[in-house]
């Protein structure tokens, strides 16, 4: 088990990208507490994973807000003494001409993809930098290096999350903690319920195979660190 004897936070973990990532890291031998807003599929997932004999922690949280984050690490921390991987895994998408965006749907992505990794990994660094060892991987898009006509405002997000990592790994490079941004194509979630007229579902990558690119990242020696890796479906840009 390559992340015996670790404990990973990983927020939006109720269901898509981050339950499988969530399962995949417990796989490995990590305990994982598990962040989202839906206690009911948090436990759903912590069920799952203890009945696969690993260990969980559901800790309800809304990543938007400070006090909630606060208290999900704090949580952790006395639950196990550490933390050694967050993996920011929230996120929130719509999708239109930016002149039919409405600023709440703006705010709302900001808030989520943006504002709520930064309090993630601003709260966890005071154990990371004490530990002198840590992974942060934040979960962006394929936005970042392909231009998507009615994504604007989740553009913008995503690039800020990118630009966020990028800093922030140098920061935390001489206290030996790495940071990375795993960026995928489009994904097979219910995110794409919502919009009209998706791209076909079987053309997307599985959650599953985002979260063995995740494990890539975190399981690397102290030595090496992937900071920026790109996945995408092989038929194609999506």
């Amino acid at each position: 088990m390559r992340l015996a004897g670790q404990v990973a936070l990983v927020t939006g973990a109720g269901r898509g990208i981050g339950r499988a990532v969530a399962l995949g890291l417990a796989r490995e031998g990590a305990a994982v507490v598990l962040a989202a807003r839906t206690a009911r599929e948090l436990d759903e997932v912590a069920h799952e994973i203890e009945g696969a004999g690993g260990r969980a922690l559901a800790v309800p949280t809304d990543v938007r807000e400070e006090p909630a984050v606060a208290a999900l690490v704090r949580r952790a921390l006395e639950a196990s003494g550490r933390i050694d991987l967050l993996v920011a895994a929230a996120g929130a998408a719509a999708f239109g001409p930016l002149g039919e965006t409405a600023p709440s749907a703006w705010d709302e992505m900001m808030a989520v993809n943006l504002r709520g990794p930064f309090l993630c990994c601003r709260a966890v660094l005071p154990a990371m930098v004490q530990q002198r060892s840590g992974t942060i991987i934040l979960i962006g898009s394929v936005v970042t290096s392909r231009t998507l006509p009615g994504s604007a405002a989740y553009t913008a997000s995503k690039y800020g999350l990118l630009g966020l990592a990028r800093v922030l790994a140098e920061e935390l490079r001489p206290h030996g903690v790495r940071v990375g941004v795993l960026s995928a194509g489009a994904v097979d979630t219910a995110l794409w319920d919502a919009v009209p007229s998706p791209p076909a579902r079987s053309r997307m990558l599985r959650p599953e195979q985002v979260a063995e690119a995740a494990l890539l990242m975190a399981a690397q020696a102290p030595t090496a660190t992937l900071e920026e890796i790109t996945l995408l479906p092989a038929g194609g840009v999506l």
